[in-house]
């Protein structure tokens, strides 16, 4: 979708296409981002007489934003080390696939813009910082600001800033530049990021925002006593600054209380208690349990996706704890915050990827420095370790020194053997790491996310292509206003690839609308009827992998349509009803007389003993089952 369509003459623009029958408004339901992004470039290759398609521009957004993580993060590593270090760290971030993921061409998602911004942002406060610019800072604020039209990952930089310095402040480190770079940052950062639509006063009433509001304001109190310790002695200021304390704590311990209970300020949401308790969002909010990107990251993933960078992480992070200027305390804190957050959700991996690069990049770099540099000469004092002369001594010994040439220390190592036997194994961990990243990209990261590769018995690689096919199906076979039922993950599919209209999509902004269309696929057929009926539904989409042994289905997904739709109506839905007595879950002939009377059982299992003859088994070969000859009859719905 162009620019253009986003924004109408009379405000934010309403699509009648998703949500049926509620509908949806656009600006308020999503960070407009990536789309002005596009736009933009679009409109700029336009005016420049490049004719070039916005699909195509979609598709290329990312791998071209990934470009320029590089460069961000080159320039990053720069600040914190040198150029040889940086030029490691855009190397690593180029091809570590736990960044490729979200950057190969036609991956049209936030995150393709998001990444680039978290760097960028984090470069320039790090610059301001340094400077003490409130030119660096206001940059800060406006990428930060680029940043909340993105993506909702904003609110780890808005977190992690003030974290960063409030550890500066525990450290003694206040300084005028500390108050200059922060003061300018949050001030204009706060203020763009409330233009967003979708944010709006957010900044200044949610939970998530107060620890940014409260280091401002504890940063002028310090600024402020700063001032007045230069003015007072120091039992004066000793009193002061005790009575000082006290009274804004109590004072701002109580009007956060106080806005709290009043409803001004919002507590924390269930994606920010989810983070911290990871059995929270099973229990109270499904729907995001029900994602497999929310789920918490497996051992092996780390390793998948940052491989050799795994054991030289930690090392990098000790370099940095071995200088510890105020960048390496900023690192040192995004590495611990970003790891642990990367830990308990597994598209948090993506925050991580950037800071293992860049603190991985400056342990090898340290590592190449000590074994590849030249031998140096280093003078040592005349004097050093010799005891004081005295009187006509001392007179004839600085006589001798005159003739005698300076003494040097050499420093380094002179061995070739030495230098090859450590410098030959890093470039051959590094050659493998590179092959590593390749074969990762090229089997998991490369397909369509409509169009699956996988291998069959003889390893040939076999196309899925049902996804594709289904809704071309849909275009061909129904009327533009048929309205369309399917779990949300395919919503936007449906509405881009079939044009039609659905009840839900994967903005997931209605929870109550998405337990309704759970409520239909868990229930029996009589009951799903009334819901479909009441929602003009003309079609009922459901995803089944038993015969080609996908197991991305909707048959793995059904537990978590259950738990949505009985969050919301707890009276029709009940998820143990539909386990055994032994509490399984199971699709065979132990099936509950709940399972196999549901709507998505039904439509799933329709026909499916057809395919394996009279007399052959109906094996499932996702769930390992073996599925009972007796036939499904339906008698609400049938088979387009």
């Amino acid at each position: 979708v162009a620019i253009s369509s986003l924004f109408t003459d009379s405000g934010i623009r309403f699509d009648e296409q998703s949500w049926y029958p509620l509908g949806r408004v656009v600006g308020g339901t999503v960070y407009p981002g990536i789309m002005v992004t596009a736009g933009a470039i679009h409109w700029v290759l336009q005016q420049l007489n490049f004719p070039v398609d916005i699909r195509n521009i979609c598709v290329f957004l990312a791998p071209v934003f990934s470009a320029f993580t590089a460069i961000a993060c080159y320039m990053l590593t720069k600040e914190l080390k040198d150029s040889s270090a940086a030029l490691l760290a855009a190397a690593f971030i180029g091809i570590a696939p736990g960044y490729i993921s979200r950057s190969v061409a036609g991956s049209y998602d936030n995150e393709g813009i998001a990444i680039f911004l978290l760097m960028i942002t984090f470069y320039y406060w790090v610059k301001a910082l340094k400077q003490g610019s409130a030119l660096y800072g206001t940059v800060a604020a406006l990428f930060y600001f680029y940043m909340v039209s993105a993506w909702g990952g904003y609110v780890f930089i808005i977190n992690l800033i003030p974290l960063h310095v409030f550890a500066l402040l525990l450290m003694g480190r206040f300084s005028t530049r500390l108050y200059v770079s922060y003061s300018t940052f949050y001030v204009i950062g706060t203020l763009s990021s409330m233009q967003i639509p979708f944010v709006g006063f957010q900044p200044t009433r949610t939970s998530e925002h107060m620890a940014a509001l409260g280091m401002f304001g504890l940063l002028q109190i310090v600024a402020f006593v700063e001032l007045v310790r230069s003015h007072l002695s120091a039992n004066q200021f000793k009193l002061l600054f005790q009575g000082l304390i006290m009274a804004v704590f109590v004072v701002g311990f109580a009007a956060l209380v106080g806005l709290t209970l009043g409803g001004y300020i919002a507590p924390f949401t269930g994606r920010f208690y989810s983070l911290w308790d990871t059995g929270y969002a099973k229990k109270y909010i499904p729907i995001i349990a029900s994602v497999s990107e929310h789920q918490p990251t497996a051992w092996p993933s780390f390793f998948f996706d940052l491989q050799l960078l795994v054991p030289i992480f930690p090392a990098g992070i000790y370099f940095c704890f071995q200088e510890l200027r105020d960048e390496h305390v900023f690192i040192i804190l995004y590495a611990v915050t970003a790891s642990y957050f990367a830990g308990v959700m597994v598209r948090l991996m993506l925050t991580l990827t950037p800071v293992v690069c860049i603190a991985s990049a400056i342990a090898v770099s340290k590592l190449l420095d000590t074994y590849t540099q030249p031998v140096r000469e280093i003078p040592v004092p005349p004097s050093a370790g010799k005891p004081p002369f005295k009187g006509a001594e001392k007179e004839k010994e600085k006589e001798k020194e005159k003739d005698k040439k300076p003494e040097v220390e050499l420093q380094g190592i002179a061995s070739t053997d030495s230098k090859l036997m450590v410098v030959v194994p890093i470039g051959i961990l590094l050659c493998l790491f590179s092959w590593h990243c390749t074969w990762v990209t090229s089997n998991a990261y490369s397909s369509p996310s409509i169009v699956l590769a996988t291998r069959g018995p003889d390893g040939s690689q076999v196309i899925i292509d049902d996804f594709r096919e289904a809704y071309y199906w849909l275009r061909q076979n129904s009327d533009e206003k048929d309205k369309i039922m399917s779990w949300w993950d395919y919503g936007y599919q449906i509405t881009g690839m079939a044009n039609r209209t659905v009840l839900v999509d994967n903005n997931t902004w209605n929870n109550t609308h998405i337990a309704t269309v759970g409520k239909a696929m868990s229930s029996s057929e009589d009951v799903a009827y009334e819901v479909m009926r009441r929602h003009d539904v003309k079609f009922v989409l459901v995803i089944f992998g038993a015969a080609l042994g996908y197991s991305g289905d909707d048959i793995n997904k059904f537990l978590w349509m259950i738990r949505i739709g009985e969050g919301v109506y707890p009276n029709d839905i009940k998820e143990r009803n539909f386990f055994t007595e032994r509490g399984e879950y199971k699709v065979d002939d132990q099936a509950t007389p709940t399972m196999r009377n549901s709507l998505m059982y039904k439509c799933s299992y329709y026909r499916f003993i057809d395919l394996f003859g009279p007399n052959g088994k109906a094996v499932d070969r996702v769930r390992g089952a073996v599925i009972p000859r007796k036939p499904i009859k339906l008698h609400t719905v049938e088979e387009g």
